[in-house]
């Protein structure tokens, strides 16, 4: 079932909303407002650490920085519970990129996100929160 409900926006509002969803594809409003609102929910739940979430944490870093995977692979285990799966891809030379898939209670997904992307050699990383409410 599905409610309607309408809504008052400011002319260069509505204008800049619509380029919004010329850019991102999206078939009609409607579409857009319910990805928005999901979103800024899924963001609300994880940021307050209520309930679970589901996410992928990205790094890129250096691969020849000194005990770097060591200390990444050991972050891991202690965090076993928490991960889905990773995947390991050899960017150049110098570079690897690592995905971690998470889930589990969303204060220490991002507690171990935090402790893997501050690691130094790490060049990059983030934690993306692809659901709240996750069940194990």
């Amino acid at each position: 079932m599905i409610t309607r409900f309408s809504t008052a926006l400011e002319p260069d509002l509505l204008a800049a909303f619509d380029r919004f969803i010329k850019r991102h594809g999206y078939r009609n409003r409607s579409e857009a407002v319910r990805d928005l609102i999901r979103k800024n929910l899924v963001d609300e739940e994880w940021r307050s650490a209520r309930g679970s979430v589901v996410g992928v944490i990205s790094l890129v870093y250096a691969h020849r920085q000194h005990s770097l995977q060591d200390r990444l692979t050991d972050l891991q285990h202690t965090a076993h519970d928490l991960i889905i799966s990773t995947t390991h891809i050899h960017l150049d030379r110098a570079n690897c990129l690592e995905v971690i898939m998470v889930r589990g209670p969303a204060v220490r997904v991002k507690a171990l996100a935090d402790s893997l992307i501050t690691l130094r050699g790490v060049r990059h990383g983030g934690l993306t929160i692809a659901a709240g409410r996750a069940s194990k």
